[in-house]
């Protein structure tokens, strides 16, 4: 069920990945190392409903880890009833558990009904994001 749900996630955001992404990112997602990230997934009446990606890494300006919370997805059938906010707050949860405040994520600027929730549960940043061509 995650490989539907992340493929889903893509699919929304006009992404793939080659299929040994989904190997290795699985894979990671069971590993040990430190710099792996991590899945919770949502569930309701026995079934997976939503899925989150976190991880933990360095930051240059603070001491502590920061959370980085990659990937969010609910089913659109399940979009409205909590499962989004109930994904971020473990996310919350799990940063406290590691001592980390700062948790951040990104979305794009059309994704509105995302973006009404994150409005209520977050903090919008100035930061606009660049990348490698």
């Amino acid at each position: 069920m995650w490989r539907d749900l992340w493929t889903a996630y893509l699919a929304f955001y006009e992404s793939r990945v080659a299929p040994e992404v989904y190997t290795s990112t699985f894979a990671r997602l069971l590993g040990d190392d430190p710099r792996d990230f991590n899945a919770l997934v949502a569930v309701h009446q026995g079934r997976v409903v939503g899925l989150t990606h976190y991880l933990f890494h360095r930051h240059a300006w603070k001491i502590e880890e920061v959370c980085y919370l990659q990937d969010l997805y609910a089913l659109p059938e399940m979009r409205g009833k909590g499962v989004g906010r109930a994904l971020i707050e473990a996310v919350y949860e799990a940063a406290d558990d590691h001592g980390v405040a700062s948790v951040y994520w990104l979305t794009q600027d059309f994704n509105d009904t995302a973006r009404r929730l994150y409005d209520r549960i977050g903090v919008v940043t100035p930061f606009i994001k660049y990348q490698r061509p």
